[in-house]
């Protein structure tokens, strides 16, 4: 894997100078109440430079790299192994990575989603089109069609423990390791759901 140029580089500081700056705001001002505008100001970036960053502003706190990685990953899972198993590899691999860096910044989102209604909508709709990706690499990787019915219920049941899980994390203010409860999640899942006594 190269390293990221200079530009590159550049550019995923503006990106997260940003997104800290917002969160920032958001925490002292309250979300509705910060403005796109502030929010460039305090980074000292225009307006159009923030678009150019993040679409809307709920994509400042929605937008990250995590899934681009994973999907990347999931991709060189190999064939036969099973679907909620090749979903916890690429989370003991890849998200525990970015978590051990940015576990405040990913509770502070966390918090902001559950807590903003416009957000907390916006990130259900993204996370149904996530596990629509997700479901369409596995669909492949195991070469069945992606219209199959049983990808969409595999991804909908795998997005749905994710959040389940990280709504628990949050309201426990961060204080789990929050990738080894989302390996719980999914070894639970993949047992079929079976709670013993």
């Amino acid at each position: 894997m190269t390293e990221p140029g200079l530009r590159e580089r550049k550019k995923a500081k503006t990106r997260r100078l940003i997104q800290d700056v917002a969160l920032r705001l958001f925490a002292e001002q309250g979300y509705d109440e910060t403005t796109v505008d502030q929010i460039a100001a305090e980074a000292e970036v225009s307006p159009s430079t923030f678009f150019r960053y993040y679409p809307t502003k709920e994509d400042v706190v929605l937008a990250d790299e995590y899934d681009a990685s994973m999907m990347a990953a999931l991709e060189t899972i190999p064939p036969e192994t099973p679907v909620v198993e090749a979903f916890r590899s690429v989370l003991r691999g890849v998200f525990a990575q970015f978590f051990a860096v940015d576990r405040d910044v990913i509770l502070e989102r966390m918090r902001l989603v559950l807590e903003t209604p416009a957000l907390r909508s916006r990130i259900m709709t993204a996370n149904h089109e996530i596990g629509q990706i997700y479901g369409g690499i596995l669909a492949r990787s195991i070469g069945i069609s992606t219209d199959d019915p049983r990808i969409a219920v595999a991804a909908g049941a795998m997005m749905g423990a994710l959040t389940a899980v990280l709504e628990q994390w949050v309201a426990d203010d961060g204080r789990g390791d929050l990738p080894a409860m989302m390996d719980d999640a999914l070894a639970f899942l993949g047992t079929g759901l079976k709670i013993g006594a």
